[in-house]
């Protein structure tokens, strides 16, 4: 967070972009955290939370959609060298939770294997629906977030990790406008 604070800023140090940490990382990596986040150009998490080259592991799927390959490779971190942080990172205006939302409102499905972003996202509109309210499509990139880190709180393989407090699950929720990450859940106390 304190990265993200100095994208916000433009006060960037740009930490480990050098040919020295590359070397340093070469043979072995340890990064601090995983993040699962989405494809959209515009949400990079190497930046916006100014980090650098072998601090991160980082998934990237439309809407934070998930599925066996991405689950396996959230697990890899904590699973195989102890990373202590997984974020799930959704965003403001994504486009992935807009077309998903308007196939399942509409019944009309997506092209090609864009149907399988709208299934994996098929709970989050359902919770958005039930719950009701404005700006239906916000509301449901945050209830992606929600459940996706949620489900992977309770992941067998994970949940260990969770309850022994080697291992924080947390749903946040990036602002295009302000570059700013707000947690949403599961922020470690």
């Amino acid at each position: 967070m304190e990265g993200n604070e100095r994208w916000v800023s433009g006060d960037l140090q740009h930490p480990d972009r050098d040919p020295n940490r590359r070397q340093f990382v070469a043979q072995k990596q340890k990064p601090f955290g995983a993040i699962l986040s989405c494809i959209d150009s515009r949400v990079p998490p190497e930046l916006l939370f100014d980090t650098g080259l072998g601090d991160l592991y980082v998934m990237r799927t439309g809407g934070e959609a998930v599925g066996p390959v991405v689950i396996g490779s959230v697990e890899y971190g904590p699973m195989t060298s102890g990373t202590p942080l997984i974020v799930v990172l959704g965003h403001q205006r994504c486009g992935a939770v807009e077309a998903a939302y308007k196939s399942l409102r509409h019944g009309e499905p997506l092209p090609g294997n864009l149907q399988a972003i709208v299934k994996a996202l098929q709970p989050a509109y359902e919770k958005t629906v039930w719950e009701g309210g404005a700006d239906p499509v916000e509301r449901m990139a945050r209830a992606q977030v929600k459940l996706t880190a949620a489900g992977l709180r309770s992941n067998e393989n994970l949940s260990s990790l969770v309850k022994k407090g080697d291992l924080a699950v947390v749903g946040a929720y990036y602002s295009l406008d302000s570059g700013k990450v707000e947690v949403l859940s599961g922020a470690p106390s």
